[in-house]
């Protein structure tokens, strides 16, 4: 069990165009250590740290190294949406956040969490990753204050404001997908995925990233994947059968005995998958 980790993003929730922004700086050979840092990418201090935490959180750097999903979704010229603008980017982009896990919480509240209730209160989330904390494994990990400003991140990162006036809360990048609803003052709900709100494609890559490689996925794998993507699993099955249609032969889930799993047959690029998607707009 890794340790978890509940601050870097320096309280600030992730900004719509940070992400190309941290790119380009990184892409002109740059380093967020530099002097001039700030100057070059026209923010204060505290949201060039940001800025470098969430490249890291959504998987678009390594020890500020870019990997390969950073190149394929933000290259200028050979990048398939640099400005984040389509909605199954985001969902690529959520999916990241979620099972990169360079910011816990994200996982534990839309894995962990989600698994045990649907709707829960600041205090309740808050209490609940401090239950997570209690084993040896995260010893002196949690602290209250962190977490607390951590959920607060959390949910502007995905909660629609309701204040027309706070126009800076409207620059989250994820709060198009919808996934967290603040029902009533302290009450927040996960929004029920619909199957059609996703392309199979993104399913697909989603897929074949937790495969890492291997030729069977688990149902406990796709149970996973439908709490990260808020689908309830009978939808999730209805878009695998759906990827069954779209690649013949190379996909097959199978129900046998009670047993469910996705077989891989044959080689699947997942970029080229994707690359599917973006191909079809």
């Amino acid at each position: 069990m890794s340790r978890y980790s509940f601050s870097g993003h320096e309280s600030f929730h992730c900004k719509s165009l940070w992400l190309k922004k941290g790119y380009d700086y990184l892409l002109a050979d740059n380093h967020f250590t530099d002097i001039d840092s700030v100057a070059k990418l026209g923010v204060g201090k505290n949201m060039v740290a940001s800025i470098r935490f969430w490249l890291r959180a959504f998987g678009l750097s390594q020890s500020d190294e870019l990997t390969g999903i950073a190149d394929f979704l933000f290259d200028t010229e050979y990048g398939r949406d640099p400005y984040a603008e389509d909605l199954n980017t985001l969902w690529v982009l959520h999916f990241l956040l979620v099972v990169t896990g360079v910011a816990s919480i994200y996982n534990l509240t839309f894995v962990e969490y989600q698994r045990e209730k649907k709707e829960f209160s600041k205090d309740e989330l808050r209490n609940f990753i401090k239950r997570k904390c209690s084993v040896p494994e995260q010893r002196n990990v949690y602290n209250e204050n962190t977490v607390k400003k951590d959920i607060a991140v959390l949910l502007k990162n995905y909660v629609a404001p309701k204040d027309l006036k706070n126009i800076e809360d409207f620059s989250a990048l994820l709060i198009g997908l919808g996934l967290i609803v603040n029902k009533d003052s302290d009450v927040y709900s996960y929004r029920v995925t619909e199957p059609e709100d996703i392309a199979p494609d993104v399913v697909l890559f989603a897929l074949l990233t937790l495969s890492g490689g291997d030729k069977t996925l688990s149902f406990d794998i796709l149970q996973k994947l439908s709490l990260v993507f808020c689908l309830p699993i009978i939808s999730l099955i209805d878009i695998i059968r759906k990827i069954e249609k779209l690649y013949p032969g190379m996909v097959v889930f199978s129900d046998n005995s009670g047993i469910k799993n996705v077989q891989f047959i044959g080689e699947l690029n997942r970029f080229d998958v994707l690359d599917n998607y973006y191909d079809s707009l």
